[in-house]
Parts: structure tokens; C-alpha cells; sequence
């Protein structure tokens, strides 16, 4: 796969459509021709204290950021036409159509590809968490948990695997 769009989104609590923050890395021909990242004021807008464990973002980050539409009306014109690949698709994918879903949005039907399960497929390691796998492709992986440097670390394993 030489062309898609590697995603990733962050969630503020238990609900998909809770979207804080999110990663899109464009790759096409094999090469990383755009990245966009976004902080988004979260719906339902709280946090808990476990999602903040992991990525660090709270309301101070995103009370006065834009809301999912307006961030989304970023992205659409940067992967029309692309597949999108995301590490644990089941799990970006459904945050994707929860906030589609939340925002009374019409569901384009994105065809998603999946780095964890490649990675499972074709790598022989202990365990396949972004940053192994990404690192099992050649890929030294910083900031872990940031929507963008996920979705640069996903591209990576997709050219690799994919």
C-alpha cells in the first residue's frame, strides 16, 4: 500500500465520540506528503482521570478548541479518496462514526486497514503495542500517546507491512 492516510484519534473518557485530539499523517507513492494534528474540545466534554493517564491532555488543553465538525472539515479534503489505516482500527473507526454519529454527520464509509493486526500477521514479536511494532519496523517512536507522533508511527509500520 503506497497511498493512504495513517489516523489517529485520542479520547477525553469511556465514550468514542469523546475525540480530544487527533493525528493524520497522508502518505502517497510511498512517501509522507502531509501531517496534520488538532487538539478538539471533547464530546461529552469531561475527562477521566484514566484517559489522562495516558495521553496527558485535560480542559485546560481543549475547553477553547474547536469542536469535532470543524476539525474534521480540516481533514476530509486531505485523505478524499485514500484508505485510512490506523494500530487497532476497531478502535479509531469507532470513534470515527461515534462522533459522525454524535454530530448528526453522513458516514462516508471509510475503508480502514489495520497495523495491529499486520503486525500480529507478520512480525514475531512479544507484544505488538504501537511502539513495539512501530520499533520491529525500524521506526524509534517518541511521544507515545500524541495523536500525530501515533499516526507517523502507524504510516510507518503500513509501509512496512501493508
Amino acid at each position: 500500500m503506497q497511498d493512504f492516510a495513517a489516523i489517529d484519534f485520542e479520547t477525553a473518557n469511556g465514550r468514542r465520540s469523546s475525540i480530544c485530539s487527533v493525528g493524520v499523517v497522508v502518505v502517497r507513492e510511498g512517501k509522507i506528503v502531509d501531517k496534520f494534528y488538532s487538539l478538539i474540545q471533547p464530546t461529552p466534554n469531561y475527562y477521566t482521570y484514566w484517559t489522562t493517564e495516558v495521553h496527558g491532555l485535560t480542559h485546560g488543553d481543549t475547553d477553547n478548541q474547536p469542536r469535532f465538525p470543524e476539525v474534521w472539515a480540516q481533514i476530509e479534503g486531505r485523505i478524499a479518496g485514500l484508505p485510512l489505516v490506523a494500530h487497532n482500527r476497531p478502535f479509531d473507526e469507532s470513534c470515527l462514526k461515534a462522533a459522525f454519529e454524535e454530530y448528526g454527520m453522513e458516514y462516508p464509509g471509510y475503508e480502514f486497514y489495520c497495523t495491529l493486526a499486520a503486525s500480529r500477521r507478520c512480525l514475531d514479536i512479544p507484544s505488538h503495542q504501537l511502539h513495539l511494532s512501530a520499533a520491529a519496523c525500524g521506526y524509534s517512536m517518541e511521544n507515545h500517546h500524541n495523536a500525530l507522533a501515533d499516526a507517523e508511527a502507524c504510516a510507518a509500520i503500513a509501509l512496512k507491512l501493508l
